[in-house]
């Protein structure tokens, strides 16, 4: 039978490519087009794309492959759930799923044929590469306005019965904490979801679409993907701002019968994780005793220490993971009782700072061993590096630009240090864990990604780089690493097989 696969425009081979699609060079595109929304239509495959709505998939799927086969457009099939409409919920639905596409196509809605009439408008420019042209020379806007995004929609041949896992992973945002940029907008934000769309495909060779939706009403954005579920066969959740982003997961989980992850919170953990455990092998120190000191107590930030929390009582079970943790965000420590905290950073403050620390992040991070950064460029000093313990780690991971840069922390006295950037040693990068943990997940039919499924994936990414590699400057795999997606899905689809048993 036919369906449609949604495929890049340029394979990610190389970390040249992979900057210039992901990070840190998709946050140019995404900055141009807050400077003038109408440079969405350059700079990504909106002005090309094409929603096609029904109260069935297949219907909708049905009349995507003719629209695409017929008319060249890029068009995603979406179901919205009939029987759980209420008045007026087609055309908000609609609105909120614009910055996406041209239009959403609703003949089958309407009554309409499969083959009716296309009347959707375009402004589709094309494809503007020559066979000559070499990617890795163009700067990030240049390659994308030249490409007009970076993804398309093909039509496929596939053997045998269609499967839901077929259906795309839906990568969700509303633009509200884009990267480093903060609160962007949907449209502005549409660069980051298409590139995570490549590395979805090339890395883990799983179907993934951008839905950046307009509104940023948490209530809403959990009403639009439950009335749309039937389309995906996962959710991605992405660049949306904390402490919101805590809500919407909690419900989407409980709510939906797929898969729902935020990667902001967890793929970012899972990569800490993994690097941490194999930076404490070189620097022979115990995992469940140093000394961590934060700086960001955002989405991400929580979500590390709370795995490292887990991690590290696994390690040590008698003894409280939380021990010896600091978190500071722009107001300073978190601690109990601090009247700048919201309900989430309430929740850190009872796990974390069991001594009521309430200085500095100077005087917090003297004998630190491990600092991660997940906040905002320079907030690391050379002096503060220098004040830390013996064989100190350094996570600086905050995009596009780190708290210190890696070179600057080890001239400081760290023993190893890390960033999200690809053009040093050791990056921490979320694409090496989504790509693998959806194809595990799918493959396996698993509807919840849980503590354990999240360690297991740590522990796999960790396990890459052997005894022989391992160094201060090799603690993590690269991410265009063909082994990585291979082995965090096959470890994850192992675990599920015992489960099972």
């Amino acid at each position: 039978m036919k369906t449609l696969e949604i495929v890049s425009k340029v394979k990610v081979d190389s970390k040249k490519l992979l900057a210039l699609v992901y990070t840190p060079g998709v946050a140019k595109s995404s900055s141009a087009i807050y400077e003038d929304y109408d440079k969405v239509f350059d700079l990504t495959n909106r002005s090309n794309s094409v929603g096609v709505l029904s109260f069935d998939y297949f219907e909708s799927l049905k009349r995507a492959i003719y629209l695409k086969e017929t008319y060249g457009v890029d068009v995603y099939p979406l179901a919205i759930k009939e029987k759980e409409l209420k008045e007026g919920e087609i055309d908000f639905v609609i609105q909120n799923i614009m910055p996406n596409f041209m239009g959403v196509d609703t003949a089958l809605i309407e009554g309409r044929a499969y083959d009716s009439a296309f009347d959707i408008p375009k402004r589709s420019k094309g494809c503007l590469l020559s066979d000559d042209m070499k990617f890795e020379t163009m700067e990030p806007v240049e390659l994308r306005r030249l490409l007009g995004g970076v993804i398309e929609t093909k039509v496929v041949e596939i053997p045998g019965m269609f499967s839901n896992s077929m259906k795309p992973v839906a990568i969700i945002s509303d633009g509200s904490a884009v990267l480093g940029l903060g609160n962007i907008g949907a449209e502005a934000g549409l660069p980051v979801m298409e590139g995570k769309a490549v590395l979805f495909k090339d890395l883990g060779c799983v179907n993934a679409m951008p839905l950046c939706l307009k509104t940023q009403t948490a209530s809403e954005i959990e009403r639009i993907v439950y009335l749309l579920e039937n389309s995906f066969s996962g959710v991605n959740l992405e660049d949306i701002s904390a402490p919101r982003c805590f809500g919407i997961e909690e419900n989407l989980i409980n709510s939906l019968n797929i898969p729902v992850f935020h990667d902001d919170q967890h793929g970012t953990a899972i990569v800490v994780l993994a690097g941490l455990l194999n930076a404490m092998k070189v620097v022979s120190k115990d995992l469940a005793c140093v000394k961590i000191v934060f700086s960001g107590a955002g989405a991400a930030g929580q979500a590390i220490c709370k795995l490292l929390i887990k991690m590290r009582e696994f390690i040590n079970p008698e003894k409280k993971g939380g021990n010896g943790i600091l978190m500071f965000d722009k107001f300073g420590v978190v601690y109990r009782g601090r009247k700048e905290n919201d309900p989430s950073l309430e929740k850190m403050a009872e796990i974390t700072n069991f001594e009521d620390f309430k200085g500095s992040l100077k005087d917090g991070i003297k004998g630190a061993d491990i600092f991660i950064g997940v906040s905002a460029k320079g907030v690391l000093s050379p002096e503060m590096v220098s004040s830390m313990a013996k064989d100190a780690v350094v996570f600086a991971i905050a995009n596009p630009e780190p708290e210190i840069l890696p070179d600057e922390a080890l001239k400081a006295g760290a023993k190893i240090a890390a960033s999200g950037r690809s053009d040093f040693n050791n990056q921490i990068n979320n694409s090496l864990v989504f790509p693998g943990l959806f194809s595990g997940v799918l493959e396996s039919g698993m509807k919840k990604i849980d503590g354990r499924v999240k360690i297991e994936a740590a522990l796999a990414l960790a396990e890459i780089v052997n005894e022989e590699e391992l160094s201060e400057n090799y603690i993590i795999p690269d991410a265009l690493d063909a082994r990585v997606a291979k082995n965090i899905s096959a470890c994850i689809m192992k675990m599920s097989e015992k489960t099972s048993q």
